[in-house]
């Protein structure tokens, strides 16, 4: 490939630069194993759901900033992972360890489904489909009182046993999950899967005429995100060992996008920081009462009007490598890589 060619692409910046990023996420990473040897368990409990709500902003983010998909079901599948496995242990005795991974395959076939019959259409459909799936849903958790307790709420055995009652186990099992989603996705929007996501957000009929599959790469990354929200919500149940209805209801899944709009919803790592720094903030600004939430909406409100990508985005599309925007070209130009024998293979036969 040309140094013109290479250029035009607007690759990500090899070597030096590369080992920066990397390095710059190490110390995160390690300054970050030593928060349970400087905070207050009441801190760490605050810590471990703001690493909950990164795993689902930043999910979200890949969802919207990525696929170009608005959906308001993330907290719903959220839901779908946590009661999956809750009733499996409260009515059938199944360990966690086993529920989870079944709470996670339930959002995945879930958001299958619902990516089959909705992704084809408008992006406005995803937009009301998931609105009202979401509140079906949650209505139904509230009406089966025999299998889920409804708004008494559903017990869950913790995941570590009920001997386990530090906090610092639970703190590393949601720093390993929380970074294991993030490499997960990072690797998801570098490869072509990624790219053509990229493509189709951005011209659904371009890359359809160049031969992309739109609706199942669309499908395969509703059903990806949803799989993720599952995996959070899953592990939160059996770590606060109690959930009901309330925590799918339309505020939460509006508390969700905002973080990832505050932090920078085309940066995975700037939408998970984003809901850390809120949930933190929210917390900090606790005895301020309802007020906190009128500073926070006042917040989300100027960033929308100053900084639409966020706050955070500039800072770690510096640190970890660019956002979707400015790898658009990269990813029009795989698209015309991969699809070029088919066009070729069309043209031909039509001649």
């Amino acid at each position: 490939m040309s140094t013109k060619r290479r250029l035009q692409l607007n690759l990500p910046a090899p070597g030096s630069k590369r080992i920066l990023q990397w390095g710059a996420a190490l110390i995160l990473l390690v300054a970050a194993l030593f928060v349970p040897a400087l905070v207050q368990t009441y801190w760490l409990h605050v810590i471990i759901i703001a690493y909950f709500y990164a795993i689902l902003s930043s999910s979200w983010s890949l969802l919207a900033g990525y696929a170009g998909q608005f959906s308001f079901a993330h907290v719903a599948f959220m839901a779908i992972g946590a009661y999956t496995t809750g009733m499996l242990g409260k009515h059938l005795g199944w360990h966690p360890l086993v529920g989870i991974p079944l709470g996670v395959v339930a959002a995945g076939v879930i958001g299958v489904g619902i990516g089959a019959l909705v992704l084809r259409f408008k992006p406005a459909y995803l937009a009301l489909f998931t609105i009202a799936f979401s509140e079906i849903l949650r209505l139904v958790i509230r009406g089966e009182t025999q299998l889920t307790r409804g708004d008494h709420g559903l017990h869950l055995e913790p995941l570590l046993g009920a001997d386990i009652i530090s906090r610092v186990p639970y703190y590393y099992i949601m720093l390993a999950m929380l970074v294991g989603t993030l490499l997960f996705m990072h690797w998801l929007v570098r490869s072509r899967i990624g790219l053509f996501l990229r493509a189709i957000r951005e011209d659904e009929q371009a890359a359809a005429a160049r031969g992309v599959d739109v609706v199942r790469y669309k499908v395969l990354a509703f059903a990806i995100t949803s799989m993720i929200a599952g995996l959070a919500g899953a592990f939160y149940g059996h770590y606060v060992t109690i959930i009901s209805p309330n925590m799918m209801v339309l505020t939460q899944m509006g508390l969700v996008m905002a973080m990832a709009i505050i932090g920078g919803v085309e940066n995975l790592v700037a939408a998970a920081f984003g809901g850390i720094l809120i949930q933190v903030g929210l917390e900090l600004l606790r005895e301020f009462g309802s007020w906190r939430l009128v500073i926070f909406g006042a917040l989300l409100m100027l960033i929308l009007r100053f900084a639409r990508n966020g706050l955070l985005t500039p800072l770690f599309r510096l640190m970890f490598g660019m956002g979707p925007r400015a790898e658009l070209r990269e990813g029009t130009a795989a698209v015309a890589e991969e699809t070029a024998p088919v066009a070729e293979g069309v043209t031909a036969d039509g001649a």
